[in-house]
């Protein structure tokens, strides 16, 4: 048997050293593109100090921080609701005959909204009239008899106990005169329910029912009459506020201020709170009462409501513009005496009228930047200008004079 062939060292090292030649390259081209990389931001970082230190004034618009009385307002969507509603139908079957009124329209209690065909109830009317006066006669005989058969008693030529038949028949008829004379009132009422009229004073709406429909006593429905004037506002609030409000309603001071489209307002009062709070979405249910005097608010309407739950005296307030948003919060920039920016972090308390109350970050006579923040970083410097003045309603653009032309 030919004895086994052996490879030499030399044959199996050749191909490993190669190998890690190739990785001791890659790797050191690595960390010089590292270091190409590193070189590269801090020569950049270099360039951009001075350009920045060397920055024109950033032109800004400021404001003071002022103290003031601030309410404390709760912003919520309202639906309006007529303070009464109606729907108005028949207290007879009839025909409906005729309609009075005309859709939309403002009626009054009283006010003749329809008629049903009365002829079968002026029927009735004198079919009781004719039985009372019937039984009027009846009764008139009755009386008669009664007093011919007492004298007779008293001679002796009748019985007691005919004399009580007589008696017996006088009551009876004077019973059913009664009861004629309630089944004439009866017939009569009936007869005036075919004259349907407005029960409340508001808007009706739109007719249901025309002239030739058979009406069904208290079913078949006519129209719908709202009272809008006044009209509820209702609303919810969150439950954390419910110990509040139940506070001011017992003082009889919770307001309501109503923002309506056109940028006109009206002022109501609060005056009922719901016994209790919705499980499902943690709200309380709240309605106020709003005046509503030019009719400009419809029911179903949803509008705008503000609540003043309470209100900070002496509270630190800046223009809503001053406040600006970053990722840790709120912040506004403030200028020093230099007038060279810096931030400021700061918490909100509340906003209201273009104004914001400021509960930590800055003090009175303040200054903060309202316009221009873009532009700004901590330790830019600042040049003031004048904030830009909104042409009024009446203002006419001015048109620039053409230059005269060169001679």
């Amino acid at each position: 048997m030919p004895p086994l062939e052996t490879r030499s060292d030399t044959a199996v090292s050749g191909p490993t050293s190669t190998g890690s030649k190739k990785a001791a390259w890659f790797f050191l081209l690595i960390v010089i593109a590292l270091v190409a990389v590193a070189v590269y931001g801090y020569s950049q970082k270099q360039q951009a100090e001075p350009k920045k230190k060397n920055a024109a004034p950033v032109p800004v618009v400021v404001a003071q921080v002022s103290q003031q009385l601030m309410p404390v307002m709760l912003d919520v969507v309202g639906r309006t609701e007529p303070y009464e509603t109606v729907t108005v139908k028949s207290r007879v079957d009839g025909q409906l005959a005729q309609l009075f009124f005309n859709e939309g329209q403002v009626v009054k209690p009283g006010d003749i909204l329809a008629r049903l065909d009365s002829n079968d109830f002026d029927a009735r009317v004198k079919q009781a009239e004719a039985t009372l006066a019937r039984d009027q006669v009846l009764l008139a005989k009755a009386k008669a008899d009664l007093e011919r058969y007492t004298a007779l008693v008293k001679q002796g030529f009748v019985s007691e106990e005919k004399l009580n038949e007589y008696r017996t028949n006088e009551s009876a008829v004077a019973a059913t005169i009664k009861a004629d004379q309630a089944a004439l009132e009866l017939a009569r009422l009936q007869a005036s329910y075919t004259v349907i009229r407005a029960p409340i004073q508001g808007v009706i709406g739109s007719k249901l029912a025309y002239p030739g429909a058979t009406i069904k006593i208290n079913d078949t429905a006519l129209a719908v009459i709202n009272r809008v004037q006044p009209l509820f506002a209702t609303f919810t609030l969150p439950e954390q506020h419910v110990g509040r409000v139940r506070e001011l309603l017992g003082r009889g001071r919770l307001t309501v201020e109503a923002r309506l489209p056109g940028g006109t307002k009206q002022t109501g009062q609060v005056k009922f709170m719901d016994n209790t709070v919705d499980s499902t979405s943690g709200t309380i249910l709240l309605k106020a009462v709003l005046p509503n005097a030019d009719q400009s608010l419809a029911a179903g309407q949803f509008i705008q409501l503000s609540l003043q739950l309470d209100e900070v005296p002496d509270a630190l307030v800046v223009p809503n513009e001053a406040i600006q948003q970053g990722p840790e919060g709120n912040f506004v920039y403030v200028l020093d005496a230099e007038r060279k920016a810096s931030i400021r972090k700061i918490e909100v308390l509340t906003s209201r009228q273009g104004m914001t109350a400021v509960k930590k970050g800055l003090s009175v006579g303040e200054t903060v930047v309202t316009t221009g923040q873009l532009r700004l970083f901590p330790g830019a410097q600042a040049v003031l200008k004048a904030p830009k003045k909104e042409p009024g309603p009446g203002a006419t653009p001015t048109t620039p004079t053409p230059p005269e032309p060169r001679r």
